[in-house]
């Protein structure tokens, strides 16, 4: 059982056997940080779903499209804010950014969700969350024809994963990094990151990174 489950259930035996209800708040905060996480992992899965059906591809979505998935995110946001969780919030909103991105195809909420996401990961050391910010920034960078910049946030994307061992984020970013190279005429740089990235995805197991660089070697 989680261990604030069972804190929630001391504390309501404490209240309904030992007449002690000062706990009880304590109780509500515990399960609304359970809440929180369930909402943020049923998000991502709805998530999952929608990438699934739409082949991958972003911006593909109506106005309506969604609306279960950003209601989910949401009320994680705003519970892990109740509670006091920093990492936790920066993580859902770093989600709700994902959202307007890929599936309403939406720039503006989406960068001012990464935005705040980036400054609460940062606050919390979460350098995972970090790293899915500053690939995501770096993808709008490059939609918006940014190469520079998308460049630099893709690279300390890299960084960051490479520092936590996420091997298969390191490939994904550099498939990124490829498009950036070729769009800037380096296509020696792009083909050499396509080997790497190969390299890593095959050894990680990370059998859609593996299509995403034979995606792009055919655009090369």
């Amino acid at each position: 059982m989680d261990g604030r489950l069972e804190r929630a259930r001391e504390l309501y035996e404490r209240a309904v056997f030992g007449g002690d209800v000062a706990g009880l708040e304590a109780a509500d905060r515990e399960l609304d940080g359970v809440e929180a996480d369930l909402a943020l992992a049923r998000g991502r899965v709805l998530h999952a779903r929608f990438v699934d059906g739409q082949g991958g591809r972003e911006g593909q979505g109506g106005e309506g499209q969604g609306a279960e998935e950003l209601r989910l995110f949401e009320r994680a946001v705003e519970l892990y804010r109740l509670v006091g969780d920093v990492r936790g919030e920066g993580e859902a909103l770093f989600w709700v950014g994902i959202f307007h991105q890929v599936v309403r195809g939406d720039e503006a909420p989406a960068a001012a969700a990464f935005g705040r996401a980036q400054e609460l990961a940062t606050q919390a050391g979460d350098k995972l969350t970090l790293s899915y910010v500053l690939r995501h920034l770096g993808i709008a960078e490059h939609m918006a024809g940014r190469l520079p910049e998308a460049r630099e946030r893709l690279e300390e994307s890299v960084r960051l994963r490479g520092e936590l061992g996420f091997m298969a984020g390191v490939a994904a970013n550099l498939v990124g990094l490829t498009y950036i190279a070729v769009a800037e005429g380096r296509r020696e740089d792009a083909a050499a990151m396509l080997d790497e990235a190969a390299e890593l995805a095959k050894a990680e197991g990370a059998a859609a990174v593996v299509g995403w660089v034979e995606e792009a070697r055919g655009r090369l």
